[in-house]
């Protein structure tokens, strides 16, 4: 039976932040039987002596991480430059495991995901569910959920998302081990027989009315929209200069892809959203997931009324599907533009609150949660990946 517990640090010399991270969540837990260590950090921090420190604690646990915009954790979230949260995992070997690979692209998403997978399933056998973080930047995950589904079907949940940055788009960090990467990803897959999880993600964006044809692509590289450069048309639409970054587009710049009247009305928003995360110099530009030509992309817009309610109905929904049972665990992938990005502190805060009070009441127990670049959630039975959304992640134990 696997066990959790989680903390976070606010402390800006790197190895004092993990090293006092690390011993926070083990007074809770049993580091002899200590068998994973997950944390994120955000770019002030150096993830290599994060690596060090925690490994020094726990040199028998497998350490993976990676680099974020945030974090969130059982006391709210920071977006401090030295920002760093963790999960500590215990339990039998036979129940969890954690596999990693480099050299993750868009061309190779499915090929390196389908590998991690096949690595777990010999490890464990079937699992419940997996936790996988790759790249921010340049990669297609509508790949990496076929190259998983394709060794565990459609029924075994994937949650998880991408690592990113200070919302700059230049690079995001991967930490496994010893060793940090640019383009490396890791899978933990879950079997303990005890665990359920549930899952919901949400938005809160609306059309802005203007639409976009994808009409020259490659995979996950937009060439053009409606004939022309895909940056520049795209810019335009968003009243920006040509010579905008991806991070100038990301707080208003969210794209949209039509649901079908079912997965919108499960979802509660008429669109899934989609970011963009890099730009070339001849105006292509990079989705996270595959764009075929003839995709209809709708500019969409912000309402934070609507980003309040439909957090509401999520919350609802995740008690009724629970059963009302305490979380064993949540692990949280938010997109960093809900951050400070899109709003303040107060509605931040309310929004962590919100979430948390109505799963654990009024003391919250494990919760490791980041600002990301995109998200994976279920929606309409099938792994499915996301931006721009608070996704949750609920591990529950059914009562003896």
């Amino acid at each position: 039976m696997l066990d959790f517990a989680s903390a976070t640090s606010a402390i800006p010399d790197t190895h004092k932040a993990a090293t006092t991270a690390i011993r926070e969540a083990l007074t809770t837990l049993d580091a002899a039987r200590c068998q994973v260590v997950v944390f994120h950090v955000t770019m002030g921090h150096d993830p290599e002596v994060a690596l060090r420190a925690i490994k020094a604690v726990v040199p028998h646990a497998r350490v993976v991480g990676n680099s974020c915009a945030g974090i969130i954790g059982r006391d709210g979230a920071n977006e401090s430059m030295r920002a760093l949260a963790l999960a500590a995992i215990a339990g039998p070997s036979s129940e969890i495991a954690v596999v990693s690979c480099d050299g993750v692209y868009g061309e190779t998403s499915r090929a390196t995901t389908q590998k991690l997978a096949e690595e777990v399933r010999h490890q464990l056998g079937p699992v419940q569910s997996a936790m996988y973080i790759g790249p921010g930047i340049d990669i297609d995950m509508d790949e990496v959920v076929a190259g998983f589904e394709a060794v565990f079907g459609t029924e075994t949940v994937l949650f998880g998302g991408t690592a990113s940055d200070n919302m700059k788009g230049i690079a995001t960090y991967q930490c496994i081990d010893d060793k940090v990467y640019e383009h490396a990803a890791y899978l933990i897959g879950f079997a303990d027989p005890t665990l359920s999880i549930t899952t919901q993600a949400t938005h809160g964006f609306v059309p802005a009315g203007i639409e976009f044809e994808v009409t020259r692509a490659t995979g996950h590289r937009v060439h053009e929209l409606d004939g022309k450069p895909a940056w520049q048309v795209y810019t335009h639409g968003l009243g920006l200069a040509p010579t905008a970054t991806p991070g100038d587009t990301i707080p208003p710049g969210a794209l949209g892809v039509a649901l079908s009247p079912e997965l919108a009305a499960e979802y509660g928003d008429s669109h899934i959203l989609r970011v963009v995360t890099h730009c070339e110099p001849d105006g292509t530009f990079l989705m996270p997931v595959t764009c075929p030509v003839g995709t209809r992309l709708s500019l969409m817009r912000r309402d934070e009324g609507r980003i309040f309610a439909n957090l509401g109905v999520t919350m609802n929904e995740l008690v009724s599907r629970t059963g009302g049972l305490r979380p064993v665990a949540v692990f949280h992938t938010d997109c960093g533009a809900r951050g400070r990005l899109m709003l303040d502190r107060v509605s931040k805060d309310e929004i962590v609150a919100d979430m948390q009070g109505p799963l654990f009441g009024d003391t919250c127990g494990p919760w490791l949660g980041m600002y990301g670049f995109g998200e994976i959630t279920v929606l309409g039975g099938r792994n499915l990946f996301h931006n721009y959304t608070t996704s949750l992640y609920v591990f529950t134990r059914a009562e003896a």
